[in-house]
């Protein structure tokens, strides 16, 4: 008599059980893959991170302190964005990637310690947190997808060979004396930037794929998200804490009412239509990772970056309420302000169907460069720049709501009906 054949559908479900619980990754499949507790607590070094910023950019009104800020700003976007990558693969809830996670944390609460001092004399702290988050998050990726994705592995080894290139580069710029440290950071940075775009082609082992970054679209989208409410909470924060360190005056109250309309505009700008097609159009995408590598890794860039600029625009509001606007403040508020729309364009027109830039956020540029032309010539004071930076921002706010929630002919219609029914009583 034949023995009975063992295994069969049971045992299959019983080994894939197996080896889901011993997995170090989500296996979201390209699927939803939630944000954890654990994202949102390790997000809140980026909260100081970027309010060091912040401060650095207002103490350094330079185009010195400009150029400084701007690759602070690239090394500390850099370690966020990859550390959100690798969280699109690895389970945040699994003991091995939260003690991961937790390391890449300290890490960066070194480098946000070191930020204000990062072209003096903390630029050896910031630089050596920097390359050893770098590093040591992705050897250690590549070994978590080493037991089931050996696509992404190549892609890992590849990435932390490019950084091992760009590390010498930033550690050299510690060496060597404060004012040329910048040409050596900047060469860093170029490098690590040019990484995704090029693929990360190395000698021998080629180079990556777009197709082999099967990452969750709508964790990406969420993310950066995310991002963009911390970003806008800085300036929250900044504009606070300037208002209760003064009396509170008319002026002041006054400036502090625009400061706010401002990031509330912004974020309006961003996350009424913005992020939801951005989301959907991710989500939906054959090649998620391309579409997460343009659109979110780069293409957010000057978002957020225009988002920490203005922050300080309202700093100098609040301070500066009752004087003349200046160059500075027309720098920060108008070039702030281009910078965030003109990303957000680029980020709308990506997601686009019809793939064209929106004509508000063209309007809305060409506003604020005349403004910041006027402000730069003199005759306007700071709560007249304030007010009509908060009008232009409303300017395109409205024009985008209107044409993309039922267009402007029945806006008007629905008006006139408004009046015709309230003339009635």
């Amino acid at each position: 008599m034949a023995e009975p054949q063992r295994g069969g559908i049971g045992a299959a479900l019983a080994a894939a059980e197996a080896q889901s619980r011993r997995s170090l990754l989500r296996n979201h499949g390209g699927g939803h893959a939630p944000v954890s507790f654990l994202e949102l607590f390790f997000d809140l070094v980026f909260v100081f991170a970027i309010t060091q910023l912040s401060h650095f950019l207002k103490d350094n009104l330079t185009w010195l302190g400009f150029a400084q800020a701007l690759v602070l700003f690239l090394a500390v976007w850099w370690a966020w964005m990859y550390t959100t990558w690798a969280t699109n693969w690895a389970d945040p809830e699994r003991f091995e990637i939260r003690v991961m996670l937790l390391a890449l944390m300290a890490l960066s609460l070194l480098m946000a310690v070191a930020l204000p001092y990062g072209f003096s004399k903390y630029a050896w702290l910031f630089a050596a947190s920097y390359v050893a988050l770098q590093l040591g998050r992705t050897a250690f990726m590549a070994v978590v997808l080493h037991r089931e994705q050996r696509a992404n592995t190549r892609n890992m080894v590849r990435i932390a060979l490019w950084f091992c290139f760009s590390a010498p580069f930033w550690l050299i710029g510690v060496l060597r004396p404060e004012e040329e440290r910048l040409a050596w950071w900047l060469v860093a940075v170029v490098i690590e930037y040019l990484g995704p775009i090029a693929l990360f082609p190395v000698p021998l082992l080629g180079r990556s794929k777009a197709s082999d970054w099967d990452i969750s679209g709508s964790h990406m989208a969420e993310r950066c998200g995310l991002f963009i409410i911390i970003a806008l909470g800085e300036g929250i924060i900044i504009t606070g804490a300037t208002f209760a360190d003064a009396a509170m005056v008319t002026g002041r109250v006054l400036a502090f009412c625009l400061a706010f309309l401002s990031s509330v505009l912004m974020w309006w700008l961003y996350f009424d239509l913005g992020q939801k097609r951005g989301s959907d159009h991710i989500s939906d995408n054959a090649e998620v990772g391309r579409v997460a590598r343009n659109a979110y890794t780069y293409l957010h860039m000057p978002i957020v970056l225009g988002i920490v600029i203005f922050a300080v625009a309202d700093a100098k509001l609040l301070d500066m309420w009752d004087q003349p606007a200046g160059g500075k403040l027309a720098l920060v508020m108008c070039g702030g302000a281009n910078l965030f729309l003109t990303g957000l364009g680029l980020f709308k027109r990506y997601s686009n169907p019809m793939g064209n830039f929106p004509l508000s956020h063209g309007i809305g540029n060409m506003l604020f460069l005349g403004l910041g032309f006027a402000a730069w010539q003199g005759g306007l004071t700071t709560l007249q720049v304030g007010g009509m930076g908060v009008a232009a921002f409303a300017v395109v706010s409205g024009w985008e709501w209107v044409s993309y929630h039922g267009g402007w002919k029945e806006r008007i219609d629905d008006t006139v009906a408004w009046f015709k029914l309230a003339s009635q009583y």
